[in-house]
This record gives C-alpha cells, structure tokens and sequence, in this order.
C-alpha cells in the first residue's frame, strides 16, 4: 500500500474514533442530567424506549471503536490492508468501503458462505 493510502485511512479512522468517542461521551452525559418526572406514564415509556435504543447504538459504535482502534494499530505495524486470511492484499475499493476490514472480499465472501452452510 501506498504511504499516501495509508495516510489517508490513518486520517480517515483518526477523525472517526474521536467523532464516534465525542457521541459516547454526550450519551453519558445526556443520561445522567436530571430526570424528568412524567406523570404520563406512556410519556416515561417512551422515554425508556428511546434511551435503550440509544444504548443499543453506542454498544454498536462500541465494537466499531475497537475495530477502529486495531485497524490504526495494523497501520503503525505496516499490516494494514493485507488479508489475515491469505495474506494478499485487500483492495483500495474494498478498503474504503470497510476501512475496519481484515479480509479481502474473496475470503470473506468464502467465510460468510460457510457460516450460512453452518445455520452460523
């Protein structure tokens, strides 16, 4: 990979860890502002609903942080962009679509094939 390319994923995953980091910490933060007292208890259901909603977001973004964070280690290791699997290169097209990718879209095309032939 080019040092261009590897600069640009470096910048690119830099900006959207502290982006995803910045909405973690005003999800904390939104959350432990005073409560509100409803006397609708629909009112606080909804409530309830949006915040576990919230909460199933953030563990999302959670697993994408770590992803993140080893994809900027694999580039300070000079593995980034290499398939774990076979070992070839994975492909500018494919890296940005998936800039947390570890596989090349052929092994990870075979691995999600038989994971479905498992009933994984």
């Amino acid at each position: 990979m080019k040092k261009k390319d590897k600069e640009f994923f470096k910048k690119y995953l830099t900006e959207r860890l502290d982006e995803l980091l910045n909405q973690a910490d005003n999800t904390v933060s939104g959350m432990t502002e005073t409560k509100e007292n409803f006397p609708d208890p629909t009112d606080r259901a909804a409530l309830e609903a949006d915040r576990n909603f919230m909460l199933r977001i953030r563990d999302r973004e959670a697993k994408l942080i770590k992803k993140i964070k080893a994809a900027l280690d694999r580039i300070d290791n000079d593995t980034y962009g290499i398939c774990e699997t076979c070992g070839e290169e994975i492909t500018l097209k494919r890296l940005k679509a998936r800039p947390v990718t570890t596989q090349c879209i052929d092994c990870k095309s075979k691995e999600e094939a038989l994971e479905k032939a498992l009933g994984i």
